[in-house]
């Protein structure tokens, strides 16, 4: 099998690499791999058991055409100040200029013309003064919501639009290995992914390895094998917080997603929020070794009574220890033990009080847990010290601008890690040290979230038309 580009991962970036090269009418013949199924036939069956059934051999929420995070919630950001170190590569105007180039595409298959977040401006100058009370900064971002449901409409008509134009979609396929041979790409060696046999080569001189945040620690191990140059980046570590809806009800109304990042003491590392769903529901990924990753998503008709978002602590290694997706896997498998292999979820008042959350107390509490799974325990119990301080208190701060989002009874879900950790030193074609190998989206460590790493995936496209 022959071609001549071979895209690795049918996430945002990977899919919009194909899409690029089919809008501008190239004649290359494509080959896009992804492990998971087509979006037509990923199912949850948590919708009907209402527990996690651990689905082998992925999960259907991470795994699968249009990835994790656009299956989870579908939220464009259209600001480059939001979503990863993408401008620092290629200049903040064309990082905003291509973010609306891309937002015109998801408008064409089907998006909400409605952008939130830019309206009611002296209420946000309030919100603002608010926060820099707080000693917050907020950043201003329009959001496009998708909705989960609507997501799913919009990524199966580009599915179908490409398979239409021509692309070859290899579903249930992994990538066992790369084909390198003096220090260029020749191939991989794919597999089914259920069975890991049935082995074949795919040969091609251009390799795009979009794995997504899904598909880390394989692209870490692809670096390490093969002398793909990298190095450590950032490791997010957090909780996912729920509070009723009438708590965040002006936030909610006038920016839909609050955008903060503070410094707190005592340490001043960057801590932030991430992925508000106003009406939302919290959610369970699960990840390899049966690792299980609280998430936040929401949909566009269906709706809770209360409001989710995550609060990240960032940390950086270096020396004598460099190894941030294992660090922050450790973190997640801890929390996991301590949940018996589910989710766990501690009020903030028990936290403060120095004790654990009993299940009882939470149905007693006015916040009602969306998550039907998740058990009742004591987070701090697994979450270091530093990062647990960094969470309480922005927390703290937080309630400056929400008043009641210190609330006894607000919650916090564990653990929610963001593994896009390891950063693959690249030039702006985005092309590694290795001929051929182009490397986008979050498994890159230069994107973080949906838009930007669309975003990459047009440029790639592009980059590819006009270099060949």
């Amino acid at each position: 099998m022959k071609y001549d580009v071979i895209i690795v991962g049918a996430g945002p970036s990977g899919i919009f690499t194909a899409l690029e090269l089919v809008r501008q009418k190239s004649d290359k013949k494509i080959l896009l791999i992804e492990k998971g199924r087509s979006i037509d036939k990923r199912y949850c069956p948590k919708e009907k058991t209402k527990e996690c059934v651990s689905c082998k051999p992925y999960c259907h929420i991470t795994t699968g055409f249009s990835g994790a995070g656009a299956f989870s919630d579908g939220k464009l950001s259209l600001s480059y100040e939001v979503g990863g170190d993408l401008p620092n590569l290629i200049g903040s105007d064309k990082a905003q200029e291509f973010i609306e180039y891309t937002d015109k595409i998801y408008l064409e298959f089907g998006a909400d013309t409605r952008v939130e977040g830019i309206e009611n401006t002296e209420e946000v100058k309030e919100i603002r003064r608010k926060a820099i009370e707080a000693g917050l900064k907020l950043v201003d971002c329009p959001i496009r919501h998708l909705g989960t449901e609507k997501a799913q409409e919009i990524y199966l008509k580009i599915q179908n639009y490409l398979l239409d134009s021509g692309v070859e979609i290899k579903f249930d396929t992994i990538v066992k290995d790369l084909i390198i041979e003096e220090g260029e790409i020749k191939g991989v060696i794919i597999a089914d992914s259920k069975t890991k046999n049935n082995e074949e080569v795919a040969s091609s001189n251009k390799v795009v390895l979009a794995a997504g945040r899904k598909g880390a620690d394989w692209l870490k191990d692809m670096c390490v094998k093969h002398n793909i140059n990298h190095r450590a980046g950032t490791v997010d570590i957090g909780v996912r917080v729920e509070i009723r809806n009438e708590v965040m009800e002006r936030v909610n109304n006038v920016l839909y997603e609050s955008k903060l990042i503070g410094y707190p003491a005592p340490f001043r590392d960057k801590v932030r929020t991430f992925c508000q769903n106003p009406g939302g529901f919290v959610s369970q990924e699960n990840y390899d070794n049966n690792l299980a990753i609280v998430n936040g998503h929401s949909y566009k008709e269906k709706k809770s009574n209360n409001t989710n978002l995550a609060i990240l602590s960032s940390h950086n290694f270096a020396e004598p220890f460099n190894q941030p997706i294992e660090y922050g896997k450790q973190v997640a498998e801890l929390v996991n033990m301590l949940g018996n292999g589910k989710i766990l979820v501690q009020r903030y008042g028990d936290i403060l009080y120095g004790k654990r959350t009993w299940q009882k107390e939470l149905y007693q509490s006015n916040v009602k847990p969306t998550l039907p799974d998740a058990v009742a325990g004591d987070i701090t119990a697994a979450i270091p010290y530093r990062p647990m301080m960094n969470i309480l208190n922005f927390i703290n701060a937080m309630n400056t601008v929400v008043p009641g989002f210190a609330s006894r009874e607000t919650l916090l879900y564990g653990p929610e890690i963001k593994f896009y950790s390891n950063k693959i030193n690249i030039d702006t074609n985005f092309e590694t040290n290795i001929k051929g190998i182009h490397c986008l989206g979050d498994s890159s460590g230069w994107t973080r979230g949906l838009m930007m790493a669309s975003v990459m995936g047009v440029l790639m496209g592009k980059s590819i038309v006009e270099n060949n």
